[in-house]
């Protein structure tokens, strides 16, 4: 795209789009749904980009982070409540030059930003040695889905690798973030590896608090049973020996009362 063009663009709040990333969105401010009308009419094509804040509802050029991704629209259904909802795919890592706001409708000129890749890196088989590392967390947490492993373990191409498996992390946005704005392949690959082996040392050690806090449970509550039984069978002995803890009770009354040796002798 060329860098004097304006085109519409689509603030999102709390998610960040990868290239090559297919996913749903839905949309509800009206500007935004003004942005989406707008480029139905012509090719499509929309760029995203992220707030800094969610909670603005309505953004300045201030509020984006600058590097964002050209989309284009899949599909758009409008519903009932008046929102929107629209499959978008990832396309191209952008960078913003300019905004403007043109008839309602929040406008950005941008330049597509390339990956920065060193021909004398393996950079594929350290891709693969990330899948590898992703098909372990899976095993662990079972949130990325096997269409997703087919596609990766398909892909030859390391660049779309890491997209793809930036956008599946379980990390803050502001890393996402950070991410998509890496430029450096071989850079994104490590930061990925990273975040990846983070998330397994964070279920580990999840997983044995869960195993003590468990054991701990069955110790407390083994002893509460125990005490328990104690008491009852405790219970059994002093209603068999009834007269027995009465007369002990009274001996130890007339001890305490400092009464005469004969009435010692007596009880």
């Amino acid at each position: 795209m060329s860098r004097a063009d304006f085109f519409p663009s689509l603030p999102l709040r709390d998610i960040v789009i990868f290239p090559g990333m297919i996913i749903p969105l839905f949309v509800g401010r009206d500007k935004s749904i003004r942005a989406l009308n707008e480029v139905m009419k012509t090719n499509k094509k929309i760029i995203l980009l992220t707030q800094k804040n969610a909670e603005i509802d309505d953004p300045t050029e201030e509020d984006l982070y600058s590097v964002g991704c050209e989309s284009k629209i899949l599909q758009l259904l409008k519903l009932p409540d008046g929102t929107v909802k629209v499959l978008v795919e990832g396309i191209d890592r952008i960078k913003i030059i300019e905004t403007k706001n043109e008839k309602e409708i929040f406008m950005c000129s941008m330049e597509v930003v390339k990956d920065k890749i060193d021909s004398k890196e393996d950079l594929l088989s350290l891709s693969i040695a990330i899948i590898r590392k992703l098909e372990k967390l899976t095993n662990l947490n079972k949130k990325i889905s096997t269409e997703l492993f087919t596609n990766l373990k398909e892909q030859k191409n390391p660049s779309k690798i890491a997209d793809l498996i930036a956008g599946q992390l379980n990390i803050s946005i502001f890393e996402k973030q950070k991410l998509l704005e890496t430029i450096d392949l071989k850079s994104r690959l490590e930061k990925l590896m990273n975040h990846i082996n983070n998330e397994i040392n964070v279920i580990g050690v999840e997983k044995r608090i869960r195993g003590r806090v468990k054991n701990q449970m069955e110790k407390t509550q083994r002893e509460y049973y125990l005490n328990e039984q104690m008491k009852a069978i405790q219970k059994e002995l002093g209603e068999i020996e009834e007269g027995k803890d009465e007369i002990s009770q009274l001996h130890r009354s007339i001890l305490k009362a400092k009464m005469s040796k004969e009435a010692t002798t007596k009880c």
